[in-house]
């Protein structure tokens, strides 16, 4: 089964690149400077951050259906991201190194599944979440501090 992994679009982020903390913190956006590798995943790149490279840490609605599972939670943006990350029948690192929540949603954004599963078994999941014709997508989460990692749709 084919599958996409894609990183999001940078544009709605663009205009939080290269302001001030004071200016950022009245978005309620945070800069911070990534100390160690991996431990911050840029939702874009789809790439964990290199030490000494600023990130933007900030609340973003990566279900914006009118569902019950509408969700927003805090993410992580590369400062100066410009081009999302696509992944065709692949996993990337920042997701094959870590636990991950992984959940099914049909056309209407309603859950169908959902399962705990370490990244370098994303794969078979994907693979038997997608043989549910009522899937038409997955949300991939980081399953300890719970925020969104990707989004995977049909090849």
């Amino acid at each position: 089964m084919s599958y996409v992994i894609t990183g999001l679009d940078p544009a709605p982020f663009q205009r939080f690149y290269g302001l001030s903390d004071e200016a950022l913190a009245a978005e309620q956006v945070v800069r911070m400077t990534a100390d160690s590798k991996p431990g911050f995943p840029c939702r874009v790149t789809l790439e964990d951050a290199e030490p000494g490279e600023a990130l933007l840490l900030l609340n973003y609605e990566h279900l914006p259906d009118a569902s019950p599972y509408r969700s927003r939670h805090a993410i992580f943006v590369r400062e100066g991201a410009d081009a999302p990350a696509r992944f065709e029948d692949e996993i990337p690192e920042k997701l094959a190194i870590r636990l991950l929540s992984v959940r099914a949603f049909d056309a209407q954004a309603m859950m169908t599944d959902a399962e705990v599963v370490e990244g370098n078994a994303l794969e078979p999941l994907i693979e038997k979440m997608f043989a549910d014709p009522a899937v038409a997508f997955l949300h991939v989460h980081n399953a300890k501090r719970g925020c969104f990692a990707a989004r995977v749709d049909r090849g």
